[in-house]
This record gives structure tokens, sequence and C-alpha cells, in this order.
């Protein structure tokens, strides 16, 4: 069963920017149920041993609470709420893909002072800040990007424009990722039962896909997570090498607009 959030201004009608899988769905016989996103309620949903959401972003606190009141309803998610969290939050994935990502340190919580001690880690040289599960990257300057993470008063401006952008949207902690010079588009891969089912342009550039897209180390690394359903986007680095840009939970990674949703549908069911 397909999970969706319902249009938030008529709950009868299916959100508009999920609408076009819902209806990829149910042309391929898969039933399909909403749920409303702003209060995570789940009336109305009937029993299922096999569900997949596909919607907005949902902190890990929320899909705690939304996988548990679904299986008071005998529904199950095919992502149990620790694969959630696993996918959704950086340092649930980073230790299996070290190799192939960024090196990268991080607090928990959202002193200043923990960001300051652990970026030390990295010794020096230019890095990105982010926190668990986004980055402020339309802020580059100010918010994203530090020159070099032996400057602790750098760290300390970008770690606090950081928080006043985020407000309560803050995840988790701060990361610091080490920059490093990528080239061309991301290409966004689609994984499920770990294997990769899918090969798609990035949503922000929905009609560019870079060209021989290498998986070969990734790949075993990404089935050694034994996640049930992700998204990998990679890019080229400068040096030829492709790379791990960030891992997050399929169900709440946006689909490119350029593709046809069927394609997503028969890769889950």
């Amino acid at each position: 069963m397909l999970l969706v959030p319902g249009d938030p201004l008529n709950p009868r009608r299916v959100d508009p920017h999920f609408a076009a899988q819902a209806a990829a769905a149910r042309e391929l016989g898969v039933a399909v149920a909403r749920i409303d996103h702003d209060a995570l309620t789940v009336e109305g949903v009937p029993a299922a041993d096999d569900a997949v959401y596909r919607g907005w972003m949902l902190t890990t606190a929320q899909y705690d609470g939304f996988a548990a009141a679904l299986e008071a309803r005998g529904v199950t998610l095919r992502t149990s709420a620790e694969s959630y969290r696993a996918a959704h939050e950086l340092p649930g994935w980073y230790d299996a893909l070290r190799d192939v990502t960024p090196e990268s340190v991080w607090t928990v919580g959202d002193d200043v002072g923990a960001l300051v001690t652990a970026v030390g880690e990295l010794g020096k040289g230019p890095a990105v800040l982010r926190d668990y599960v986004k980055s402020m990257k339309h802020y580059w300057d100010e918010a994203a990007y530090i020159p070099d993470v032996a400057d602790a008063t750098a760290v300390e401006r970008v770690a606090k424009r950081f928080l006043e952008l985020r407000e309560d949207s803050f995840a988790g902690g701060f990361v610091v990722r080490r920059f490093e010079q990528f080239t061309g588009v991301e290409a966004r891969t689609w994984w499920v039962g770990g294997r990769c089912v899918l090969v798609t342009p990035h949503p922000d550039t929905p009609d560019a896909v870079p060209d021989g897209v290498d998986l070969v180390e990734v790949e075993p690394l990404v089935a050694d997570l034994a996640l049930p359903f992700v998204t990998v986007d990679l890019t080229r680095r400068a040096d030829g090498e492709w790379r791990v840009v960030e891992i997050g939970d399929g169900q709440v990674s946006d689909w490119p607009s350029s593709r046809d949703p069927q394609e997503l549908i028969r890769a889950l069911f």
C-alpha cells in the first residue's frame, strides 16, 4: 500500500505534489491511502502488512509516532522507525560510507563550543556546515561554508547564523564535512532492499543527469546498510572520483519532475 499526504485545503484529495505518484500507483493496481501530514493522523487507513510512505519530510520523532499510530491500525511500514533514522540522519549512515563521502565530524545538540572542539579532528582547511538532516546551501557564505575550520571565530559565526536560519527545524546536532570540489550535476539513485533500481536526475536539476554513474564502490556499502528504501545522491569530484553527497530515506526524497512516476511505483511494488 502507498501512503500519501492529503491536500491541506481539501483533505479528500491527495496533496498535489504527490497526486501523480498516487495516480500511477492506482493505475498499477497498488492500493493508496491518504494521511493528514500536518496532524499525522491515520484514521481511515486500512490494515496492510507492507506500506510505503511517499510524502513530505518528517522528523525522526514524528516518524516514530507515525509508525506507532499505523501499527495500532494493523499497518506495518516497510521502513521501521529505526531504519528511517539511520537513513534520514547523517550519523546513521556515515560510518558505512566513510570511504566514499567527505570526511565528517558532528556534535550532539546545538552547543557552538562543542562544535569548535569537534572540528579540531579535521585539522585545518575548508568545510561545510549542516545539521544531521539539512544544510543551508542557499546561504552558502553566511551559514554553510567555513573557509578554514582552524579559525574558531569563523566556525562560530557560521554556526550561529545557521542556527538563526534553521530555528526550530534544527535536527540532532551540527555536522561539519570537509569541503571537496565537485563538478557537474548530481545524480539521484534509488535503492530498494539494498539494490539500486533507478538512476534519475536530482530534483534540483530535473533535466540533467550525469553520464557514466559508477556504483562499483558504493553498491556493497549501501547493501550492507540493510535499509529497505533509500536514495543516494552522487556527483563527481574534480579528480573524477564519484562521491556520495547524501543518503536519504526514500519515502521523503523528492522525485524529479522530468520522470514518469510509474518508474518509481514499479520499482517499489
